[in-house]
């Protein structure tokens, strides 16, 4: 190998070197060329979802496909429901009696 090469710092360690550096720049305050995206998840109530359906929270976890656990954290507001469970609680929320009669028809089927 040529040592020249080996001696010469990668152009990949420059930019992450770089970056590293922007990244503390902006986290101290300073104006840099950062963008900075910043995303607020939407408030749901997971817990007011479950109240309608009347469920424990262990029945309403199984009924969502997920832990007891997960939904105790969202009911405390340490973690948020994301994608089809987000979806799936506003529709409780919204419509508690469509979702209890589409439940009734899926367990009688």
């Amino acid at each position: 190998m040529d040592k020249s090469l080996s001696n010469r710092p990668s152009r990949l360690a420059d930019d992450i070197r770089a970056s590293l550096h922007e990244g503390l720049d902006q986290a101290s305050g300073k104006r840099t060329g950062a963008v900075v995206h910043k995303i607020a998840p939407e408030e749901t109530d997971a817990r007011e979802a479950r109240l309608k359906l009347g469920l424990s929270q262990r029945e309403f976890a199984e009924l969502i496909g997920t832990g007891v656990g997960t939904v105790r954290k969202w009911e405390l507001g340490t973690r948020h429901p994301s994608g089809a469970a987000r979806a799936l609680i506003t529709v409780i929320k919204n419509e508690p009696k469509a979702v209890k009669r589409a439940l009734a028809k899926t367990a009688s089927d």
